[in-house]
């Protein structure tokens, strides 16, 4: 099954990156061309900033967006009137961005665009909600640097992860970081049952009894976890992380016998890979409100200060580790 393929089952598609300039804007390009090809119609998206010619940090060449005819997509009232196409305004948000208003519209001819999107994943989510009017039915995301909550399942229902050099010269140390974002996608959900009484809570740490029932610990975050050990584990041994699970939580977890500690959905673990597994083998064990679904991974073999990695060594190398398809898209295009 070719990458296109993964993707056109899904009606809204996250492009995530480990590190900046991995290869998300290549991969971006690449699938709008491939989907628009087989005739579908498609609209783009960026959290945060997305097709800039020269890297505001790095200050190297970028690619930059290629938006083709008829495309469907939303930016920054700055970066619209920057845009290099000419296109119909199908709408303009009346909510303030620190670039200006949302304007969504539609391409009219063939172009680039810088995309400067919803700024968060609650605008990104009620945009992807609504673009269906105007007759699309294919949504990419495009995340912003090294940000993995667009590819939250929350909020898209696929992902792609793009690496690559710009995460290391080191093949080994690339496959080992990328392995540790592939891991955290693959963390198990939990039933269906529980995932509809925890489904309504936002905010705070919360825990299920032996009985299935639900209580609020009054504990606002695992950041502010000191001064409440002994109130985390007062009504049982499954917790429900509704922010961030980091390596204090899972320290104090690991402390316990038997704990399940839920996080809302992979982009929200924070903890590190040492604290992960010295929980795991303390008995402890780590479980996703929300189930992600990585779609593929998407190499870039050539880093931002000009070496290149080989790439099939590194395709062959994550391969050997992922349980999900790897792909050169620049080399695909060539």
């Amino acid at each position: 099954m070719t990458l296109v393929d993964r993707i056109a089952a899904h009606r809204s598609v996250s492009i995530v990156g480990m590190a900046k300039n991995a290869g998300k804007t290549e991969c971006l390009n690449y699938l709008v061309g491939k989907l628009q090809e087989r005739g579908r119609r498609v609209a783009l998206t960026s959290v945060g900033l997305d097709g800039e010619r020269v890297d505001q940090v790095t200050r190297t060449r970028k690619p930059e967006i290629m938006v083709r005819d008829q495309t469907v997509f939303v930016t920054s009232e700055k970066h619209y009137r920057e845009r290099r196409l000419a296109a119909e305004i199908l709408e303009v948000s009346d909510r303030q961005t620190a670039l200006g208003r949302l304007v969504t519209a539609r391409a009219a001819t063939p172009g680039k665009v810088i995309l400067s999107g919803p700024p968060d994943t609650r605008s990104l989510r009620e945009w992807i909600d609504g673009v269906g009017r105007f007759d699309v039915d294919m949504i990419l995301v495009e995340g912003a640097l090294s940000r993995l909550s667009p590819g939250s399942p929350a909020v898209t229902e696929g992902l792609v992860l793009a690496t690559g050099a710009a995460v290391s010269g080191s093949i080994p140390r690339l496959v080992r970081e990328t392995r540790r974002v592939h891991d955290l996608t693959r963390l198990e959900p939990v039933d269906e049952v529980a995932r509809r009484k925890l489904s309504g809570v936002e905010k705070g740490i919360w825990a299920i009894d032996e009985e299935g029932e639900v209580h609020d610990l009054q504990i606002p975050s695992a950041l502010l976890l000191e001064q409440d050990e002994e109130r985390l584990f007062s009504r049982g041994r499954t917790l429900f992380v509704a922010g961030v699970v980091n390596d204090a939580l899972l320290r104090l977890a690991r402390s316990r016998e038997g704990v399940t500690v839920i996080a809302r959905d992979f982009t929200r673990v924070f903890a590190g890979e040492e604290a992960r597994r010295s929980f795991a083998r303390a008995g402890g064990r780590l479980r996703v409100l929300l189930e992600s679904k990585l779609l593929a991974v998407c190499i870039n073999p050539l880093s931002p200060e000009g070496y290149r990695l080989d790439s099939d060594a590194l395709a062959s190398a994550l391969r050997e580790c992922l349980d999900v398809p790897v792909y050169d898209v620049k080399r695909m295009n060539e």
